[in-house]
This record gives structure tokens, C-alpha cells and sequence, in this order.
């Protein structure tokens, strides 16, 4: 049975699980009798911290009716559908991060493979595919900033009209 198009909106709150931590900011030295504006050297166990910038949003998923379908937003903003969804809204949003520590080191982020997402209704959809745009073997800049996007594929069956949210952890840490 074929419905008038109604909007399927997702919208995805991601939160940064276990990464929080202080970096330290540069500015003269007004107490030295040397000014200086050298940032203070981290120890080989200094903090590192994470930030969202943006969080994933699917914006609004046009359904073409009752079924299966999916819906691919990748890191490079280009997005896929099948099935019974027809469109993508166009202000859907990639993911972004913003990893903070020494600078130089190697790290490892962690994305789940797979959260689910539910509504207030208590319908509920799954977000899989969480893929980014990080290099194999990611590593601070001369800076200490490492930024990157993420994306992922959602899955839906059946009448699945709604609001969705969900938290997806990301943990970066010191090689």
C-alpha cells in the first residue's frame, strides 16, 4: 500500500565516551623573567580529548512506503538509498570530530560498528556501517589536532514514521 510520502526524520546526538580532558593553551609568560609563548611540554601520558563538532543527522528520509530500506550518508557527504526510500534530505550532516593531545602521536579511534536508534513511540532502527575518513594508522599533527568525519548506512523495516535518536560512543586513545 502505497502512502503520500510522508518524512521518516532520524536525527543522531553522538557523544564522545571516556575522552574528555583539558588541553592546555598557549599565551605569554608575564611571570618569566624570559617571556615566553612555548606551549608546556605534555608527558608521554598526557591528556587527549575528544570533540564533537557536528553531530550525524539524517535530516529527513523520504519514504515511498511500508518496507525495507536504507539510507548511506558517507564522511564525503555523498549519499545512497534502496528500497523503500525514495530521498535523503539535502541537510543532512556528516559527523565531525576534533581530537586534541601531543603533538606527533599515534592514536586510535574506536567507533561502535553498529547502535541502535529509537523513538519516543518506542519504535526502533539501526545504524550500521559507522565508517570515516581517518587514515589507517591516524596521527596528531605538528599541532596536536587530528579532525575527522563519520557516517553510516540506516536500516528500516516496516512502518518506521518518526523521530529517532540514539548515542553513538567514539574513544580515542594513545598508541
Amino acid at each position: 500500500m502505497m502512502r503520500g510520502f510522508p518524512a521518516f526524520v532520524i536525527g543522531i546526538a553522538v557523544c564522545a565516551a571516556g575522552c574528555l580532558a583539558a588541553s592546555s593553551a598557549s599565551a605569554q609568560c608575564r611571570l618569566c623573567d624570559t617571556p615566553t609563548t612555548e606551549s608546556a611540554t605534555l608527558r608521554p601520558d598526557g591528556d587527549i580529548s575528544l570533540q564533537i563538532e557536528a553531530a550525524l543527522d539524517f535530516d529527513r528520509l523520504i519514504l515511498l512506503g511500508t518496507g525495507d530500506g536504507t539510507a548511506q550518508l558517507r564522511p564525503d557527504g555523498s549519499t545512497q538509498v534502496s528500497g523503500v526510500i525514495g530521498a535523503i534530505s539535502t541537510r543532512a550532516m556528516v559527523g565531525s570530530a576534533t581530537v586534541r593531545g601531543e603533538p606527533g602521536r599515534a592514536i586510535r579511534i574506536d567507533l561502535p560498528r553498529q547502535i541502535e536508534l529509537y523513538s519516543l513511540s518506542g519504535g526502533r532502527v539501526s545504524l550500521d556501517e559507522i565508517v570515516s575518513d581517518l587514515p589507517s594508522l591516524p596521527k596528531l599533527d605538528s599541532t596536536g589536532l587530528l579532525v575527522f568525519r563519520f557516517g553510516g548506512r540506516v536500516r528500516i523495516s516496516g512502518d518506521a514514521e518518526g523521530d529517532y535518536r540514539g548515542d553513538m560512543p567514539i574513544t580515542a586513545e594513545y598508541l
